[in-house]
């Protein structure tokens, strides 16, 4: 049984729900996908239907686990205890579901130790572990289980998501939420509701009007800014391409029908007049180089002063 509350992922989860269905559903299986595109959700839907039920809700024979608070990683002795309750028999019926979220934090120590629970499960017991980045699980881990990695949302899909939840949205705000997004409907909840993505696009496109001209040391006081937001930087670089593109599409259109930054326009046509397609093009070039930087774990503050740098220098 398919939720009709979960929106994308259609091919995965029917893949999944035949399987369920024919009884050779995996005792371990492996959800890959970024923060906020959906794991928990088709992980519930997995686990209602191990459990033959027709809504979620909490059952005894679902059990989920997280990072506890004040925590950056799954530790040994959390493994141990979703071990001894794995090792404890259904108490409704004859299947139960552990649920692991953040499976990709533990720590080489508790994946180790996990090791025997995912190879030989009790009968009955399925295993469901969600992650961001699959790399950071041990080859053992990742073997034994079967991994079904999530896509990111198709634009329909998320016009879908945002009629559903957000069904008052201005046309504006909704081109703008949606290229924030980046197909991640998570995303999307947290522009609405979190007012510090609204503050990334002000400062962003503030960054863009004093790109040039501007005196470094007073153009370097964004890198504050993007400090303190490092753990969104994904979207922070998002932003600065959406608006690349914007920006792109009207020097080259001069149109405003095609731009997706609508709220932002005249910032836009500011910028068109004083950017060529050379420091635009070599700005695209910045913005991947950072993403790159980041990705590898170098320092979120040199990352930033090299992009600004050389944002500043083009």
């Amino acid at each position: 049984m398919l939720f009709d509350s979960i929106i994308g992922h259609l091919n995965i989860r029917e893949a999944i729900d035949n399987s369920i269905k024919k009884e050779n559903f995996s005792h371990a299986s492996l959800v890959v996908g970024e923060n906020g595109i959906g794991k928990s959700y088709v992980a519930h839907e997995i686990a209602v239907n191990i459990l033959c039920k027709d809504q979620y809700k909490d059952y005894v024979d679902i059990e989920e686990y997280r990072i506890p608070e004040n925590r950056k990683s799954i530790s040994v002795d959390q493994i141990r205890d979703i071990t001894e309750e794995i090792n404890k028999k259904p108490f409704e019926g004859n299947k139960k579901v552990i649920i692991l979220h953040n499976a990709d934090k533990m720590t080489i120590q508790a994946q180790n130790a996990f090791l025997k629970s995912i190879e030989e499960p009790p009968v009955g017991v399925f295993l469901i572990l969600l992650c961001e980045n699959r790399e950071n699980l041990l080859d053992t881990i990742k073997s034994r289980c079967q991994t079904y990695k999530l896509s990111r949302l198709s634009e329909k899909e998320l016009d879908e998501f945002l009629i559903r939840k957000y069904p008052n949205i201005s046309e504006g705000d909704k081109s703008a939420v949606k290229v924030f997004s980046d197909g991640i409907p998570g995303r999307i909840e947290d522009f609405m509701d979190n007012s510090i993505y609204g503050e990334i696009r002000e400062n962003i496109i503030k960054m863009f009007l004093e790109a040039n001209g501007q005196n470094l040391s007073e153009f370097l006081k964004y890198q504050d800014f993007l400090v303190k937001n490092k753990d969104d930087w994904q979207e922070v670089l998002t932003c600065i391409l959406s608006y690349v593109r914007d920006i792109m599409v009207y020097k080259d259109i001069g149109n405003e029908e095609y731009i997706i930054n609508l709220d932002k326009i005249i910032d836009i046509k500011k910028i068109a007049e004083i950017f060529s397609y050379k420091k635009l093009n070599k700005i695209i070039d910045i913005v991947n180089n950072t993403k790159n930087n980041l990705q590898s774990n170098v320092n979120a503050a040199m990352a930033y002063r090299i992009m600004l740098l050389k944002i500043q220098e083009g």
